[in-house]
């Protein structure tokens, strides 16, 4: 059967520019595969995605008219039902027969089944293909249905009485199949073969679309639109490096912009614009927000990466002149640059000190205070980790950086762009000539602000970064603000990650559980919850440092494995991931693995504790003095090994101990009738898998 292209458009009103690439893919991607699962699509189609501000578009190769008859077998009834002892079809089998427009002619046709215990009556049953008519208006209705609107609009038809819902009212409906126009309908619409190109720039009006294949073409030819989204990026791509490089400078990469800019402009055009130098007296920060965030422009920046004066426009229209298009763009940014400057004027006018006060009357959250309250307690577990990895001069930093480190909150820069938080912050330290390492930690203190985020540029930063996520983390749990499911409104996730990322990259040797104790302590929580809570947290944390280590590559029991022994230095795990998976290719390590694991068993079961301890007056077989003297061996090295931070020279020494355990537990009776040579076989297994557990558990590496 032949089989032609399809082409589907839903023309609207300007569509969210954030999620309009989300919606073009969902909106293509849905429908084919409805089409394909109706049997409309042949293996070899391939389907395209359109997107531009006004529309949403698919294209899709080899679609059938009508899809193939298709076989299907389906089950009836028990044939305990369905026939009598003779053989025969019973009325409740004629009935359903009668029901599917057949009659008895076809018992003979019907076969036997096993279907779970008993045996079911099963017919072939040929379906007929579904045409694209009928195929492609479920498709449609699935498409529109399924797709992600982050927010629907009710909006009344034409006729006055009816309402729909969708992310923009739709205007027209375009469904081509080759050339030829398919009769369906959506959002009160009928499908035809014209849409609209660009609202001021369209050849004709509206363009009559001659076949799927020419749609793109068409619409850029005719229509003044670059239909596709990636194409339309690449293009703005292509032209902001052409004007820059007019210029001899570089556009600032931003990918969020770009694709945002994408989903403004229907045919773009990249325009040149400037503004007075005086502006760039105003932190570089400031101005690229202000142009980003509010005006959609693309800074500039010279060789040695410094904001220039001068910024791209990316345009919808493209007029023989073009100075009015790029005169309003720089009226309209003038007077926020101004703004800017007057608000970095104003806030140096005042020490950062000096906005303490305020801090009080900022409310943080209405179960711990006010951001002043909750500064006391990030300055006082900044001074205390300080004061243990560095001293007095380190403490005496910390402070003062925790301290200062809110103020900009109350700044008019952070009040108008509250993306600046920190960055300002840095900027008023220094200008008050303030300690560098001071200044640079205020504005740090946020960081890792994400996943693969920079960690702060030194330690007074890494200290107080620390101390503030570990404030946020332990005083939301300390009121039940825990994360539930996919709901995460505080980030405690994101705080977690970075305490556990500051802790092991920056290598601090702080006791995980005391660092937790210490900071609950700053809080007014029942003391007799405080160990639960203390377990809560950590488990917490090691659940999103679990993922993070599989995320870089170690496998689900390597991390198993070491998380398991709740190891309190977690700059350690590091070195114990890298010990267990060297410890992993030893040929003896499976052996070893299972037998830790038959060990870790044995004395599971025992009641009340086995002290790992052997007494030699007791040893009578031979395997079980071999394994003795075997641990005593291996054990003091291994031990000074571990105490050393050498776990991976500590577990390679274990593979002594493969033949001494194999024939142990081959030739030894641990449970023997006589219980005090039971409790010192007991003891010997006990030091053994002390002796093997030291950097991680080595029976989660069992198979």
């Amino acid at each position: 059967m032949s089989t032609k292209n399809l082409l589907v458009e839903l023309f609207v009103e300007e569509l969210p520019p954030k999620v309009l690439n989300k919606l073009g893919e969902a909106f293509s991607s849905i429908l084919f595969e409805s089409l394909r699962s109706q049997g409309l699509a042949e293996d070899s189609s391939v389907v395209t995605a359109y997107a531009s501000p006004r529309r949403l578009a698919v294209h899709a190769t080899n679609i059938l008219a009508v899809a193939h008859d298709k076989t299907s077998t389906q089950k009836l009834m028990p044939v305990s039902v369905g026939l009598d002892a003779s053989g025969k079809a019973t009325p409740a089998l004629i009935k359903r027969l009668n029901g599917m427009g057949l009659d008895e002619g076809v018992v003979s046709n019907l076969t036997k089944q096993v279907d779970g215990k008993n045996e079911a009556l099963f017919l072939d049953v040929m379906q007929k293909g579904v045409s694209l008519n009928e195929g492609l208006q479920i498709a449609l209705n699935d498409a529109i249905a399924k797709l992600p609107i982050p927010k629907v609009m009710t909006y009344q038809l034409a006729d006055g009485w009816s309402n729909v819902n969708f992310v923009r009212p739709a205007h027209s409906l375009v469904a081509l199949h080759g050339s030829d126009v398919i009769a369906v309908t959506a959002l009160g619409l009928t499908a035809s073969n014209q849409t609209q190109g660009h609202r001021f720039e369209a050849a004709v009006s509206p363009v009559i679309v001659k076949s799927a294949d020419s749609y793109a073409e068409q619409l850029k030819t005719d229509g003044a639109v670059i239909a596709s989204f990636s194409e339309r990026r690449t293009e703005i791509v292509r032209q902001l490096s052409v004007a820059a490089g007019k210029e001899n400078l570089k556009p600032i990469e931003d990918d969020a912009l770009l694709d945002e800019v994408t989903a403004l402009v229907e045919r773009p055009n990249v325009l040149l614009g400037q503004f007075e130098e005086i502006y760039l007296e105003v932190p570089a920060e400031c101005l690229i927000l202000t142009m980003k965030a509010n005006q959609k422009y693309f800074p500039l920046l010279d060789a040695n990466g410094k904001l220039t004066n001068k910024f791209l426009i990316v345009s919808n229209i493209s007029p023989d002149d073009s100075s009015a298009v790029i005169g309003g763009n720089e009226r309209v940014v003038r007077p926020r640059l101004a703004d800017a400057k007057f608000f970095f004027d104003q806030d140096r006018k005042k020490t950062l000190e000096s906005r303490l006060e305020s801090l009080n009357k900022v409310v943080y959250h209405n179960k711990l205070g006010s951001q002043g309250g909750r500064t006391e307690r990030v300055r006082e577990i900044a001074s205390a980790i300080a004061q243990e990895i560095g001293g007095n001069d380190l403490a005496t930093k910390a402070d003062q950086a925790a301290k200062l480190a809110k103020t900009d909150l109350v700044t008019d820069m952070v009040g108008e762009f509250p993306e600046l938080q920190g960055i300002m912050g840095r900027y008023y330290a220094q200008h008050e000539n303030l300690n560098n390492d001071v200044a640079y930690a205020i504005e740090d203190h946020y960081k890792p602000r994400f996943a693969g985020d920079e960690l702060p540029r030194n330690q007074v930063g890494v200290v107080v970064a620390l101390a503030d996520k570990l404030e946020t983390l332990v005083g939301l749990f300390s009121i039940g603000e825990k994360p539930t499911g996919d709901k995460d409104p505080f980030g405690l996730r994101r705080q977690a990650l970075g305490i556990i990322r500051m802790l092991i990259e920056c290598e601090l040797s702080l006791e995980f559980s005391k660092l937790i104790q210490d900071v609950l302590s700053k809080f007014n929580t029942d003391a007799n919850s405080e160990a639960t809570m203390i377990q809560a947290i950590k488990e917490f944390c090691f659940d999103r440092l679990s993922v993070n280590l599989r995320e870089q590559g170690a496998s689900p029991q390597e991390v198993d494995a070491v998380l398991s022994l709740n190891p309190e230095i977690l700059s350690d795990i590091p070195q114990r991931l890298a010990a267990v998976r060297t410890f992993s290719t030893l040929d003896q390590a499976p052996a070893l693995a299972a037998a830790n694991k038959r060990v870790g068993n044995i004395l599971k079961k025992v009641e009340g504790e086995v002290k790992a301890e052997v007494n030699t007056n007791l040893l009578q077989e031979p395997s079980e003095m071999a394994l003795n003297e075997a641990l005593s061996k291996v054990k003091p090295d291994a031990d000074k090994l571990f105490e050393n931070g050498d776990y991976t020279a500590s577990l390679k020494l274990l593979a002594a101990l493969k033949v001494p355990v194999d024939a142990f537990f081959d030739n030894v009776m641990v449970n023997a009738d006589d219980p005090a040579l039971k409790a010192n076989r007991l003891g010997l297994l006990a030091t053994l898998h002390q002796t093997m557990n030291r950097v991680a558990d080595l029976s989660k590496l069992a198979g």
